[in-house]
């Protein structure tokens, strides 16, 4: 079995971040049962990663997404479960590229998934803080990889 294989992967780590309790309060939140905070987080998670991939390919935002993978690489690995809604307190570069990146990600998926656009934002928002806690975790782990294999396979879409 590859190395590859036997890793988590980026959304799986964005899950066991979350835990059932929260990922129940999604449902919650949002008037769904379990399957249906499932895919809406594990969809979320997708389109973000897709669209920080997307957004570290363009020549415009290559260098902003650099600068913030390789402050992230460098900073202390948060603890685990500490990435609450809202709660993970971050200013720093991939906080903002996070938060840039939301709303289109939020938008495809509204799209995809016909939810409405106002519930999948705020799930979207929810999640930013969780996936910066993982990605950040992930990037202090392998420290010197690239955001492709912190990230994982590619987004599905």
């Amino acid at each position: 079995m590859s190395d590859t294989a036997r890793e988590s992967s980026f959304e799986d780590d964005v899950l066991q971040e979350l835990g059932d309790d929260r990922l129940q309060e999604i449902s919650g939140l949002f008037g769904t049962d379990a399957p249906g905070a499932l895919q809406l987080v594990r969809s979320s998670v997708a389109e973000l990663s897709g669209e920080l991939r997307s957004a570290a390919a363009e020549p415009v935002s290559a260098d902003e997404v650099r600068a913030a993978f390789a402050e992230v690489s460098t900073a202390e690995p948060p603890l685990r479960g500490v990435a609450t809604f809202g709660g993970l307190v971050s200013d720093g570069l991939m906080a903002g590229v996070l938060g840039k990146l939301a709303r289109p990600a939020a938008d495809a998926v509204a799209k995809r998934t016909g939810l409405p656009a106002p519930t999948v934002h705020r799930a979207v928002d929810l999640l930013v803080p969780v996936v910066l806690a993982v990605l950040t975790r992930r990037a202090t782990a392998k420290r010197g990889a690239g955001l492709g294999d912190i990230l994982g396979g590619g987004a599905r879409r």
